[in-house]
């Protein structure tokens, strides 16, 4: 009894220390044509060219989770980015804007900017996206 116990305490601390954790960068072409955000609201990644800003509304943070068990890195973290994006939209809703600008990651408080690609960190049971976005309202 005595080693099956040693057996399974030696398992469960062999499996925790070769947990991973990889953070790695992900087309956002290809996780918003998963995301289901509507048309009422615009979003401009990294310095990308918007119209004309008539307010700002404020910078919001966003940092979503999900389970990732069983689920590939790229499926996880663009299910995540999704949810992330949503909330980014919920936000310019409530505060009355029609856009996100200057949307960036900031993963692990790590700020990064760029059109075309986001942070996503993905361990074995859980992945994660942090982006951060200015609510706006711009002339359509």
């Amino acid at each position: 009894m005595r080693k099956i116990a040693v057996f399974i305490i030696v398992l469960v601390i062999s499996t925790v220390s070769h947990a991973r954790d990889h953070v790695g960068d992900y087309q956002i072409a290809g996780a918003l044509q998963e995301a289901v955000l509507g048309d009422d609201i615009s979003f401009y990644f990294g310095g990308q060219k918007h119209p004309k800003i008539i307010k700002g509304h404020g910078a919001f943070p966003t940092n979503k989770k999900t389970n990732a068990f069983n689920k590939s890195d790229l499926q996880a973290c663009n299910w995540v980015f999704s949810s992330a994006m949503k909330s980014l939209r919920d936000r310019a809703r409530r505060e009355g804007g029609n856009a996100v600008v200057n949307i960036r990651s900031n993963y692990k408080s790590n700020t990064t900017s760029s059109e075309v690609s986001f942070k996503c960190g993905a361990g074995k049971f859980v992945a994660g996206v942090a982006l951060i976005g200015t609510v706006v309202t711009v002339k359509k």
